[in-house]
């Protein structure tokens, strides 16, 4: 087995895109003919599925660490050049306190992700 993709829900998929496609450089890929907006972008062989539905998640009280909520983690080919697009769009990271090279953030919508350095 392995993973196909993931679904983010997202609230305005053209910011989403922004963050998604712009800041992290994925392309969009075709998407079905779906009952509400979306994108699918390609992560390699896999795809990550945004949605534009309501969320039953809080706003707020999810953990300040990414890393201590559920989250997507993608290994990336430059760690530093990553965190300065992060920085220049003044997007919050926080560094992993495992020791390991990555890092975390979210997403427009609080969806946290985390990136590492190739491993």
């Amino acid at each position: 087995m392995r993973i196909h993709h993931i679904s983010l829900l997202v609230s305005d998929t053209a910011r989403a895109l922004e963050f998604y496609g712009t800041l992290l450089g994925l392309e969009k890929v075709e998407r079905p003919d779906l009952p509400f907006p979306g994108a699918w972008l390609a992560v390699g062989d896999q795809q990550i599925h945004l949605l534009e539905l309501p969320s039953p998640d809080p706003a707020s009280g999810r953990p300040e660490h990414g890393g201590r909520d559920r989250h997507l983690a993608l290994v990336v080919e430059d760690f530093e050049a990553l965190k300065a697009r992060l920085e220049k769009a003044g997007i919050a990271y926080t560094l992993s306190r495992s020791g390991r090279r990555a890092l975390f953030c979210r997403d427009p919508d609080g969806n946290a992700l985390e990136f590492l350095g190739k491993l």
